[in-house]
């Protein structure tokens, strides 16, 4: 796939094996512009980087080797393992992001994405439950890539992890809460199989941010923080899959 160089400092000199590489963490910029958030990208100041960057035309942009750790994940957590930008291939798309007026990301710009994480997968043999977004590893500090991301077209084309349950049947279930404390229980053991950091004792302000960033994954109409039988049969049904 042809790219576009664009050097970014901000990366660990220290390359890193190949088998180290098992995640594909997908973000949004957040920011108005894509000038602004290729100067952000690249200033060594403010720390932050990624392997590649596409975007709204489909451009990609490779800014930091992928034997390097670039630093995009920050405080993150996923299937138990922490600090994640060791460990994955970080992707920013760019989109203004629910700060500056959240919109659809463009055609292009994910038949682009779809080539590139086919690519990946291949080459570092990355599991469907491993190609996630910034929220799954970080959901009390991120909402990215957010709700209008296309993770059922995404699976459709063997990238991630999607459930295989009937539009219709799930209709029904929507808003339907979950309130006995063993269905509850259920649920974060699922979110825990799946590979959310998420435990029983957690703050009720942890859980509601993990159960919106499920949501803007696996349940996006709608993102409320709040169980309902729709949430809880999607995570029973990713894990039958896993």
């Amino acid at each position: 796939m042809k790219t576009k160089a664009l050097f970014s400092p901000n990366f660990n000199k220290k390359k890193r094996s190949k088998k180290s590489i098992n995640m594909i963490i997908i973000h949004y910029t957040g920011m108005q512009s894509e000038r602004e958030s290729l100067k952000r990208l690249t200033d060594l100041k403010f720390k932050v980087s990624c392997h590649y960057f596409i975007n709204k035309r489909g451009e990609v942009f490779n800014m930091v080797n992928e034997a390097n750790i670039a630093w995009h994940a920050g405080l993150s957590c996923w299937s138990k393992k922490k600090n994640l930008n060791k460990n994955s291939i970080g992707i920013e798309l760019e989109n203004k992001g629910h700060q500056f007026g959240y919109t659809n990301f463009k055609k292009k710009q994910i038949k682009k994405l779809i080539i590139l994480s086919k690519i990946l997968i291949k080459k570092y043999k990355i599991a469907p439950k491993n190609v996630i977004g910034h929220s799954d590893i970080a959901p009390t500090r991120k909402k990215d890539p957010g709700e209008k991301f296309p993770w059922e077209l995404l699976s459709k084309k063997k990238i991630g992890l999607w459930h295989n349950l009937n539009s219709n049947f799930l209709k029904k279930l929507k808003k339907n809460r979950i309130r006995t404390s063993q269905d509850i229980k259920i649920f974060i053991s699922c979110l825990s199989k799946i590979g959310y950091c998420i435990y029983p004792k957690i703050s009720s302000l942890i859980y509601s941010k993990t159960v919106k960033s499920f949501q803007r994954h696996f349940r996006q109409d709608i993102v409320d923080g709040k169980l309902d039988q729709e949430c809880l049969i999607i995570a029973s049904n990713l894990v039958k899959k896993l």
